[in-house]
Order: C-alpha cells, then sequence, then structure tokens
C-alpha cells in the first residue's frame, strides 16, 4: 500500500502542477522561486500525468504480472471503456475550453496502449525509448506534408473536430498533448509499473535510471543547441509537437520543426526526442522520490494525508478546477495577472475537499461515475 500511496502523492502533484499553469501567473510575469515554480510545472506537469495514466493502466490489467484468460480481457474492456468515457468527457470539455484538455488524449493513449498491457518491463522500455527516439522526427515530416487544405479536408469530416474543434489530427498530431509524441510518457510509465517500487534497491536503480536520462538529455541538449535550449514554449501558442492547434502553414511549420535548431533543443513544450526524455526522467524522479517518502517516512504520510486523498481523485480534481474557475469567474493565468492567491486558493480548496470527501466515499465524484462505466466488462468470459 505505501508504494500505491506514493503514487497518489506524485498524482496529487501533477494536479497542482496543471492548476500552476492554468491559474497561476505566466512565466514572463513571474521572477525568483515563482519563475522556477512555473517553469518546472510547464509541461513537466502534463507530462508526469501522462507518466501516471501509464501506471494506472497497469494497476488495471495486473500491475506486476499481467492478468490471462476472462481476467485479461475483463482488464482490456475496461482500459477501453474508460478510453471511451475520458474522450467523451474531454471532447464535451474542448467544446468550452478549448484544446488544453488533455482528458480526449488521454483516451487516445489507453486504446493505443491495449496491445502492450501484456508486456514485460524491459520491452516497454525498450518501446519507450524507440517511441522517443523516432516520434518527434516522424511528427515533424508529417507536419511537414499537413497542408492546409489537406488539413480542412480531413476536419471537414472529422464530427470530433466539429463538435470541439479537437479532431483526430489534433488527437494524433497536431493538438497540444499528441499521441505521436505524448505515447513514450505513457509506455514508460507502464515499465515503471511493472517494476516492485517497494524494494529499496529497485528504487535505487529506478531514481538512477530517471537522473541519468535527466541530465544526459538536458545537458546535452544545452551543449549541442545552446542557451536557449531548455526554453520553455508553454507560452507560445506551441503545443508539444511545436505545432499550434490548429497550426497554420504546415509546410512551413514542419520544416521549422525538423530543423537542427528545433529538434536540438528540450525546453517544456518542444516534442523533441530531447525534451521527452528528459521530461521522463523528471516523472521517474517524482513518482519514485513520492513513494520512497511515503514508505520510508511514516509521520509525513501522515502529515500529507490531505494532499494524498487529492491525488486518489485526480480526475475529480482536475475536471473540478476548470468548473470552478468558470462559476467563480477566475481568469487562467495571463500576461496581464501577476497574483498567486488564486493559484493558492485552489490548491488549499481542492485540499479541504478531497479530504473531507475521503472521509465519507472511497472514490471521487467522477471516479465513482467512471467505475460505474466499466462495471459491464465483468460480463466478459
Amino acid at each position: 500500500m505505501g508504494r500505491l500511496v506514493g503514487v497518489d502523492l506524485a498524482r496529487a502533484l501533477a494536479v497542482f502542477g496543471m492548476y500552476v499553469v492554468h491559474i497561476g501567473p505566466p512565466l514572463s510575469a513571474t521572477s525568483g522561486v515563482g519563475s522556477w515554480v512555473r517553469y518546472l510545472a510547464d509541461g513537466h506537469s502534463s507530462v508526469l500525468f501522462a507518466t501516471l495514466a501509464g501506471f494506472s493502466l497497469m494497476l488495471i490489467a495486473g500491475r506486476r504480472e499481467p492478468k490471462t484468460g476472462p481476467a485479461g480481457r475483463q482488464a482490456k474492456a475496461r482500459i477501453a471503456i474508460r478510453a471511451v468515457v475520458l474522450l467523451v468527457l474531454g471532447t464535451v470539455m474542448a467544446m468550452e475550453y478549448g484544446g488544453v484538455i488533455i482528458l480526449g488524449f488521454y483516451g487516445v493513449y489507453f486504446l493505443l496502449s491495449l496491445p502492450l498491457v501484456r508486456l514485460s518491463a524491459k520491452a516497454l522500455g525498450l518501446i519507450a525509448a524507440g517511441l522517443a527516439l523516432v516520434m518527434p522526427q516522424l511528427a515533424a515530416f508529417l507536419t511537414a506534408q499537413l497542408s492546409d487544405s489537406l488539413q480542412q479536408s480531413v476536419n471537414a469530416h472529422d464530427p470530433l473536430h466539429r463538435l470541439s474543434e479537437v479532431g483526430v489530427l489534433d488527437l494524433l498530431l497536431t493538438g497540444f498533448y499528441p499521441a505521436l509524441t505524448w505515447m513514450p510518457f505513457v509506455v514508460a510509465g507502464m515499465a515503471l509499473a511493472r517494476l516492485d517500487l517497494s524494494v529499496t534497491a529497485v528504487r535505487w536503480r529506478v531514481a538512477a535510471l530517471g537522473a541519468s536520462l535527466t541530465v544526459t538529455a538536458y545537458g546535452l541538449s544545452l551543449s549541442l543547441a545552446g542557451r536557449n535550449a531548455l526554453r520553455s514554449t508553454a507560452e507560445d501558442g506551441s503545443s508539444s509537437s511545436g505545432a499550434g492547434a490548429p497550426p497554420k502553414g504546415g509546410e512551413d511549420l514542419g520544416a521549422k520543426l525538423f530543423s537542427s535548431d528545433h529538434l536540438l533543443t528540450a525546453g517544456p513544450h518542444s516534442g523533441t526526442t530531447f525534451d521527452i526524455v528528459g521530461s521522463v526522467g523528471v516523472a521517474i524522479l517524482v513518482i519514485v522520490g513520492a513513494t520512497a517518502l511515503v514508505d520510508r517516512l511514516p509521520r509525513l504520510r501522515r502529515l500529507a494525508k490531505p494532499v494524498i486523498a487529492v491525488g486518489t481523485m485526480s480526475l475529480t480534481a482536475y475536471v473540478g478546477h476548470f468548473l470552478a474557475q468558470s462559476l467563480l469567474a477566475v481568469p487562467a493565468g495571463t500576461g496581464t495577472q501577476t497574483s498567486w492567491m488564486p493559484l493558492i486558493m485552489f490548491v488549499l480548496g481542492a485540499i479541504v475537499f478531497a479530504s473531507v470527501w475521503s472521509r465519507f466515499f472511497r472514490r471521487g465524484p467522477l471516479e465513482y461515475l467512471l467505475h460505474a462505466a466499466t462495471k459491464p466488462a465483468k460480463y466478459i468470459r
């Protein structure tokens, strides 16, 4: 249970990181410690979310040993149902809040992960590495082939795009969290879930791997691309593939993405191999660190219980902060906003709500609905 509580703590940190991005002041309006907090949240919080999504998939499919037979088929059905629910919920929310909503992308990640749920940690790790090396270049090449006329033709026949302007092309290639460049995070999380993080030696080896990935990726990027290599593109209207949503001028944009100047950078949301490898390293360090802390420091675990409660209902906390923003008319992190107070109030509100709710219920409100939606899977034989 200690290692699962650690994962819940990491989920809470990912939620609060998303709050920083969506509610806190923009990076350009911060300084000192605030700049570091904002920079670390840009990109890294959503990457941590995606990595934890892969970890969660393996909790359903069999964490240390994959489920087989009827149990395995039921697990895959539960994952598929969750994927559809998240895709629908994400599409509905995108109608109001735009392409920044990650839930629809989650649904695609889940569907693409289904063939991989029975693989070993080694196989999953190799697949994640291969995807990180190949997919950014493939995404840039495909974007270069994506003319305005072709994109408009595809979108014209895409019901998802007509509903929310976040269609299949956005989900796979041109959105803020495109599956083509974000699947390495999910697969890495799946590989991490296959390991026994309750063993100290395993934690040390995984932490060493995370640190090596982080230092190597960011260090090489700095040495090859210069001091602006780690600059965040989150405030440029850019997605993690380097393209806007929707992109303008596919050929010119693709040429820019495929240039060495871009592919050697590692800033948040740049979507390059260096960015992916470094961000995976950071996510691994956060997950392993949270796991070790709650396992080795019982007092800290007790003190962090209200925060951990947020992690147990991360879907509710994520959706809730968008709804609360609308109801309370709280402005998102714009260039004119400099106060951290709205962010602090949202974090405290989430902690209080989760703490009270968890005293009476096992799951969060949306987690209950998601669990209920997957119940038909038990009839699969």
